[in-house]
């Protein structure tokens, strides 16, 4: 390697640490010289290091650059103990990101640039999110990340060990498949719920609409509905805030499809496309047509992710195949389209999930569609009675006359 490739890459490293120095001085600016362990021009010098040591482990010895590292975490670890005795601060992040600042310098050297680069920026980030990631933590309980972990379990464990075949008549019961679908389900309702957490309700009904919408846009409209009657004045809020959530329906049963089988979601996507453009549309000029706004109490939205529940969901999933398969073997597509409008009623999830994996087999591509657009129709046409029956007729002209006009538009263009 020649002299100018080294100074690039120490260039590269000294960006590197100084980059992250840029953070940790900025958190620890408000002190006085010498009493922060690291800043700036420290933590550029730590990366600086890390690079020359790189370059003569290889000209010297791989050790050397463990005997450095181990001498620089001593240098850290003292330099953390004198400084508590002046601050009351146990954090040892500053220690942590200085071994992280040494260790990229050394990556960088040893051609690993992009690695090093891209690492840099994600840890800083990490460091300067502080104050955001601890604000989300005070606002999750037991229960919530109790659900990380179960939905861990269920995707990173149990997923890769199920056996990939089906069984059962039709073959409709494919533990990987199925399995999969569970995952796939309770991952976008996690993060639907977790953001609606995180974020709140005080930025409006549209927001919550939009978040709400990827766990249960039903129980979106109930909620709002509810509001109505409370906050008569606030109809074309509240109506805003449930169109959006069933915008976000519409679009989650195109990623749904897109997920499982690519070509369903062709056939689906002019149809799905203008109902979520028309109905987003609406919400939009309505929210800009507010007579007032109130920030709304917490919507109180299920825990998406229970063991449970998944298994309930799971076990749906495989009724609704065996029906599915059942209803067309003795009544063709019109069984199938009965099944979707029945299944509808309750949810759109099960009949989207089972038309994708069938359609890769026995059923037809445009059945499929139909039967999801038809699934899609009735639970829009419930959440409208739903609007009218608890909201009332003010709150349920807005949202009745956006969603059977989307639904028709959608149809006639399919």
């Amino acid at each position: 390697m020649t002299e100018l490739e080294n100074f690039k890459l120490l260039g590269i490293a000294l960006a590197i640490g100084l980059l992250m120095g840029l953070e940790r001085g900025w958190r620890t600016r408000d002190r006085a010289e010498g009493m922060r362990v690291a800043g700036l021009r420290t933590y550029g010098m730590i990366s600086l290091l890390g690079g020359l040591s790189g370059i003569l482990s290889q000209q010297v010895s791989p050790f050397l650059m463990g005997f450095v590292f181990l001498s620089l975490t001593l240098v850290l670890l003292l330099a953390y103990s004198k400084s508590l005795d002046k601050f009351q601060d146990f954090s040892i992040t500053s220690i942590i990101a200085s071994l992280i600042a040494f260790t990229l310098g050394a990556l960088t050297v040893f051609g690993h640039i992009a690695l090093a680069s891209a690492s840099a920026v994600v840890i800083t980030s990490l460091l300067g999110f502080k104050p955001l990631l601890h604000g989300w933590l005070k606002k999750l309980e037991q229960e919530e990340l109790n659900a990380t972990l179960k939905l861990l379990l269920i995707s990173v464990v149990i997923l890769p060990i199920l056996p990939d075949q089906g069984y059962g008549p039709w073959s409709a019961f494919n533990p990987y498949h199925i399995w999969l679908m569970v995952v796939l389900i309770a991952g976008i309702s996690y993060l639907g719920y977790f953001a609606i957490r995180i974020v709140g309700n005080q930025h409006g009904p549209v927001l919550t609409g939009a978040l709400g919408g990827l766990v249960s846009s039903t129980a979106v409209t109930l909620n709002l509905s509810k509001l109505s009657k409370q906050q008569p004045g606030m109809q074309n809020v509240l109506a805003a805030g449930i169109l959006t959530a069933c915008a976000t329906m519409f679009a989650r049963t195109l990623l749904l499809t897109s997920v499982i089988n690519p070509a369903l979601f062709r056939a689906l996507l002019p149809a799905l496309l203008i109902m979520t453009l028309i109905t987003y549309l609406a919400a939009f000029l309505l929210w800009r047509n507010r007579q007032g706004f109130q920030p709304i109490d917490e919507i109180k939205l299920q825990n998406p992710f229970q063991l449970g529940m998944a298994l309930r969901f799971g076990a749906f999933l495989v009724v609704i195949m065996l029906l599915s398969n059942l209803l067309k073997d003795y009544f063709g597509d019109l069984g199938t389209y009965f099944l979707a409008a029945i299944s509808g009623l309750a949810d759109v999830d099960p009949i989207t999930l089972s038309m994708s994996q069938m359609s890769k087999d026995a059923l037809g591509v445009r059945v499929a569609a139909m039967a999801i657009l038809i699934a899609v129709s009735v639970n829009s046409g419930i959440k409208s009675i739903f609007s009218w029956v608890i909201g009332g007729r003010p709150l349920a002209l807005r949202v009745v006359s956006t969603l059977v006009g989307a639904v028709v538009v959608g149809l006639l263009i399919t």
